[in-house]
């Protein structure tokens, strides 16, 4: 087995659309989409054999909030799509393989890797631990969109029903982006929330990034929130192999009581359903003992709550410790 960070396109897109674990974010599309973003530097890593087929997989992604003479201070490493590799006993010998070389070169150049699960990686566990990723509870909700229409709207919440039901009453509307020259409007809507709530959100290159490498191959969609002629919330929607994400989304403060979020969710589960695809994925749900208001409007929905977790390597303690200091005295001024 030898590590590779180059990979032909067509055996790499094989090898996670054949993957029952292979999801959007192990797939080159995405990999050119972060390698296009202001902030982001994809890495591909994978275990090939002899033959030079793939055994194991990931795509991380190096996120500097800060560059320049701090980028050893704020970069970390996600990987959004958990890890990929073959199954059974050559699989996670692949894995392991990767990754003991992985931390051999990833702790000079970030503070630590994040792997966020996207489906239950209980069998690789041992694995992952034993090379230092320690498991971390994390929540999300999955939705099963192969039934009728009339079985998920019963599955809602009464007062999500209402939501919905005012919404449309009180003539928002849901109308999708056509072209990136609507991105602009829909990054307004989404800094105004993360301003609100504090949290950085990645630059508006990022998301034309995104949009110009995923949009055209039906991988995304931006659904917009609309009262007349104002957009008064977003939703963006990635698509791979039958599974819709929700991710980054939210309601002006100032029309929020029009309740534009539960109306883009409904409209999210009827175009899943109308693209054919079998799962609705909320995208997570935050860690099982810590409170969290984004779980309570995401259960309303009536998911199936599953904990696949993230699992977490820190390489350098002593940086990470004074990083997460300047970032919570960051978050005053955000």
């Amino acid at each position: 087995m030898k590590i590779v960070h180059t990979l032909e396109e067509g055996p790499w897109r094989d090898f996670v659309l054949n993957n029952p674990r292979g999801n959007i974010f192990h797939s080159p599309e995405m990999y050119h989409a972060f390698a296009r973003a202001k902030g982001y530097e994809p890495e591909l890593w994978a275990t090939v054999d002899d033959a030079g087929g793939i055994q194991a997989l990931i795509l991380s992604a190096n996120i500097t909030v800060i560059g320049g003479i701090f980028r050893f201070m704020t970069t970390r490493s996600v990987v959004y799509g958990g890890p990929l590799c073959v199954e059974g006993e050559a699989g996670r010998a692949a894995l392991s393989f990767l990754l003991r070389e992985y931390k051999r070169q990833a702790g000079r150049r970030v503070l630590f890797t994040e792997f966020r699960n996207v489906h239950d990686v209980t069998d690789l566990l041992p694995t992952l631990e034993a090379n230092g990723f320690a498991y971390e509870g994390h929540l999300n909700f999955l939705i099963d969109l192969t039934r009728p229409s009339e079985e998920l709207w019963k599955n809602i919440r009464s007062n999500a029903q209402r939501n919905i039901r005012k919404a449309q009453k009180s003539g928002v509307t849901i109308v999708e982006a056509g072209s990136s020259a609507d991105l602009g409007a829909a990054y307004a809507i989404l800094q105004d929330v993360y301003h609100r709530i504090q949290v950085p959100l990645p630059s508006l290159s990022f998301f034309s990034a995104v949009f110009e490498e995923l949009h055209p191959r039906g991988m995304m969609r931006i659904l917009f929130a609309r009262l007349g002629e104002v957009n008064i919330g977003v939703l963006m929607l990635l698509i791979h192999q039958g599974s819709v994400l929700y991710w980054y989304t939210g309601p002006l403060r100032e029309y929020a009581e029009y309740r534009p979020g539960d109306l883009m969710v409904w409209s999210a589960l009827e175009l899943g359903r109308e693209l054919g695809c079998h799962t609705f994925d909320f995208g997570g749900g935050g860690k099982p003992d810590e409170e969290y208001g984004v779980r309570d409007f995401k259960l309303k929905f009536g998911g199936r709550q599953v904990n696949y977790g993230r699992n977490v390597c820190v390489h350098a303690p002593a940086r990470l410790k004074l990083s997460e200091f300047g970032y919570q005295l960051a978050r005053k001024f955000l």
